[in-house]
C-alpha cells in the first residue's frame, strides 16, 4: 500500500456517518430508511471531494468503481468540465443488479454514455445488463483478482479439520447464511461433530444468533466478528469446508462474482457455493455447488464434500486452483486493468 494515497471525505457529523457501514448503503437504506436523508450529502461531498483530487492531481485517467454514485459523480463532472479525465468505470454487481427504481436505471445508461470503457466482473453480469434493456456494446468482462500467488496460498504444515465449517462474509441478506445455519440439523445427524465457525459482521447479527437458539445450535455455531484480511488464510487453511450460501434479494441484489470463494480454494480449502449464474463461472466443480435458498440442497452438498477422503478432497480442490490460478491471480487482473487504463490516457 505505500504507493497507494487515500483521501477520505467528510459528509456528516462523525456520529450520523453510518450510511456506508455494516452492510453497505443498499442494505443501510433498507434497514434504516432515516438514512435516505445522507444520500444528497454523501453525494455532494464525494463529488466535492473528486473535483477537488482531480485538479490537485491532474490524473490521466480515472477509475471509478460502481456505476453509482461513483461512477454517476464522474460522468456529472464530465459534463460539467472539458478538461475531465477520460474514466472508467466497473460495475461490482449490487449497483447493476439492485438500484431498478426511478430514475437509476436513466441514470445508469448516462454514466455508460460518458464512460471512456466500461468492465464488468462477470460474464453473468453481462447477460443481466442486456436483460435489463442496456446497451453493451464494448462493455467488456475484466474481472477483479486475489492474491493466489503469496496470500491465499496452501500450507500443508496446517493440520486441516474434518468438522470445522467455515463461512466469511458480511452478513447481510445476499450472502445468505441464514440457509446455512438451517442447514446445519440436517449436516449434523450425518456429522455429529460438525461445528460452523463465521468470521464477518453485519445487521443481521442478530437475527442470525436467535436463529440459532431457536435450532439448538449454541455451542455448535461460533460467530469471530471481523477478521483482518491478512489472518483470512489461516481460517482457509484449517477449515474442512467452506460455504458460501450466496442468494438473489428481492430487490434483485447478488453477488457479481464471489471472490471469497476464490480465497478459500486458493488455501486449498474445499467448497460449497451457491449456483448463482456469476458464481458458477468461478466454480465449474458440480460436487460443490448447491441450489440457492435450499437448505436441504446445500446440507447434502456440504455432507458430501465431507465425507469424500482428503486425497479425493484435495483433487477437486487442486483442479479448481490451477484453473483459477491462471484466471483470476492479481498479476494476471492487474496487468489486465494496467493495459485498458494505459489505453485509455494515450
Amino acid at each position: 500500500m505505500e504507493t497507494v494515497k487515500v483521501k477520505r471525505f467528510r459528509y456528516a457529523p462523525e456520529r450520523f456517518e453510518k450510511l456506508v457501514n455494516d452492510g453497505g448503503i443498499v442494505t443501510n437504506l433498507k434497514r434504516a430508511p432515516w438514512m435516505w436523508f445522507l444520500v444528497p450529502l454523501f453525494l455532494v461531498a464525494q463529488a466535492w471531494a473528486t473535483w477537488m483530487t482531480i485538479r490537485k492531481w491532474s490524473p490521466d485517467v480515472v477509475h471509478a468503481h460502481w456505476l453509482v454514485p461513483q461512477g454517476l459523480i464522474i460522468a456529472l463532472l464530465s459534463i460539467m468540465s472539458r478538461s475531465s479525465p477520460p474514466f472508467l468505470v466497473t460495475s461490482h454487481g449490487a449497483d447493476l443488479h439492485s438500484l431498478r427504481f426511478w430514475p437509476m436505471p436513466a441514470l445508469k445508461r448516462l454514466v455508460l454514455r460518458r464512460a471512456s470503457a466500461v468492465t464488468v466482473v462477470s460474464s453473468a453480469m453481462l447477460s443481466a445488463m442486456q436483460q435489463q434493456g442496456i446497451p453493451t456494446d464494448g462493455v467488456r468482462v475484466e474481472p477483479m483478482g486475489v492474491d493466489l500467488s503469496d496470500r491465499f496460498t496452501p500450507d500443508d504444515s496446517v493440520q486441516r479439520s474434518r468438522n470445522e465449517i467455515l463461512f466469511v462474509g458480511r452478513l447481510v441478506e445476499k450472502k445468505g447464511l441464514r440457509y446455512l445455519i438451517d442447514a446445519m440439523p440436517i449436516i449434523l445427524e450425518k456429522h455429529p461433530g460438525a461445528h460452523l465457525t463465521i468470521a464477518g459482521f453485519g445487521p443481521e447479527e442478530e437475527a442470525l444468533r436467535d436463529q440459532i437458539r431457536i435450532l439448538g445450535l449454541q455451542g455448535k455455531v461460533e460467530f469471530l466478528g471481523a477478521v483482518a484480511q491478512e489472518n483470512l488464510p489461516e481460517l482457509y487453511r484449517r477449515a474442512s469446508i467452506f460455504v458460501a450460501p450466496f442468494v438473489e434479494t428481492e430487490s434483485g441484489d447478488q453477488e457479481g462474482l464471489g471472490l471469497v470463494t476464490v480465497e478459500a480454494i486458493g488455501c486449498g480449502c474445499p467448497v460449497v457455493v451457491s449456483n448463482l449464474p456469476a458464481v458458477a463461472e468461478v466454480i465449474n466443480e458440480p460436487k460443490m455447488l448447491a441450489e440457492p435458498g435450499a437448505p436441504g440442497q446445500l446440507a447434502n452438498a456440504v455432507s458430501g464434500i465431507l465425507m469424500l477422503k482428503e486425497p479425493e478432497r484435495q483433487e477437486v480442490v487442486k483442479s479448481q486452483r490451477e484453473r483459477l490460478f491462471r484466471w483470476l491471480d492479481w498479476k494476471s487482473r492487474g496487468r489486465a486493468y494496467q493495459v485498458l487504463l494505459h489505453e485509455l490516457a494515450q
